[in-house]
């Protein structure tokens, strides 16, 4: 195994609609619907761990479905760190999925959204190198309070920091410079195209990397089917093309590229090498229903990543 990554964020029951024609009020619209373990901060661990690295997950899950998100962590090679909430459902997300990939969704955080300080021990940072947060966790006040608790002690051990700025919605409700005053602690931003520009109030994915770098030291922007773009102190440091992919749905695209960028850069690979590690592990994602890698497949990730 690799690397000790911690993450921080939802589990999420994803229920996943993809259909062919477009959604019709007041009546019915065929399409292919499974059911899904999800969610930011599960996809990102899952990802991690199927690409190498040693994963674990801290969140919170509801009475009504705990033993089966243990057992699909478990399954996918995830240390889970889960409290189970007697009196919340599991976070559900219905995800419609046009026949470009593209994705609408309605949410539930259920117990997600009370996750809190009570949820976390000092010793779940015990030999763990980085620890990724979903910009989720920072939403509601108890996660709010639990990001501002385990950075601290993260800090304090020395544990590097990184943040998925998650959605833009959320971080407009939440405020924009609430949210970038609340992440200070991080030396490492991941946000998509949207959200880096939200963040930042700039015009291009570059120029928001440039900004973001400048305040937190490194920036990566993911730009979907236009790859992704690094910044590391103000400077452009990196770029990377999306690899070609037919998209069958882009649940979980975000999160998989940031365990492929994370896995890449705890084992030692520079800027480039990382990003081109992220979008392999994106494009792997966009292939299949769901936002997690099926167990037992051969994906595009096999291809050997090579440090600069």
């Amino acid at each position: 195994m690799g690397e000790a990554l911690l993450v921080v964020g939802d589990v999420v029951t994803d229920v996943v609609a993809v259909h062919g024609t477009p959604v019709a009020t007041g009546t019915d619209t065929e399409a292919d619907i499974v059911l899904r373990p999800g969610g930011s901060g599960a996809n990102t661990a899952s990802w991690a761990a199927y690409l190498g690295a040693e994963a674990a997950l801290l969140s919170r899950v509801g009475y009504d479905s705990s033993e089966w998100h243990t057992n699909e962590l478990l399954k996918a090679g995830v240390r889970p760190l889960l409290s189970v909430d007697a009196d919340h459902p599991t976070a559900v997300v219905i995800a419609m999925v046009d026949p470009t990939g593209e994705r609408s969704m309605l949410t539930n955080r259920g117990a997600g959204g009370k996750i809190s300080p009570a949820d976390f021990a000092e010793p779940m940072l015990d030999g763990i190198r980085h620890l990724h947060l979903s910009g989720y966790t920072f939403f509601a006040e108890p996660g709010l309070q639990l990001a501002r608790t385990i950075m601290a002690a993260a800090a304090g051990r020395g544990v590097s920091v990184s943040v998925d700025p998650a959605s833009t919605g959320p971080l407009r409700a939440f405020g924009v410079e609430r949210f970038l005053h609340e992440i200070a602690p991080a030396g490492l931003v991941i946000p998509n195209l949207d959200e880096a520009l939200l963040l930042t109030g700039a015009a291009a994915p570059e120029r928001a990397a440039e900004l973001l770098s400048e305040r937190y030291g490194r920036a990566v922007v993911k730009l979907g089917p236009g790859g992704a773009v690094a910044a590391v102190a103000g400077r452009i440091a990196a770029t990377a093309e999306a690899l070609p992919v037919d998209a069958v749905d882009s649940t979980g695209a975000g999160d998989a590229f940031a365990a492929g960028y994370l896995t890449a850069w705890l084992s030692g690979a520079g800027e480039e090498a990382a990003l081109q590690a992220g979008c392999r592990a994106g494009a792997d994602c966009v292939a299949l229903v769901g936002g997690r890698p099926r167990y037992g497949l051969e994906l595009n990730h096999l291809y050997p990543i090579h440090t600069d």
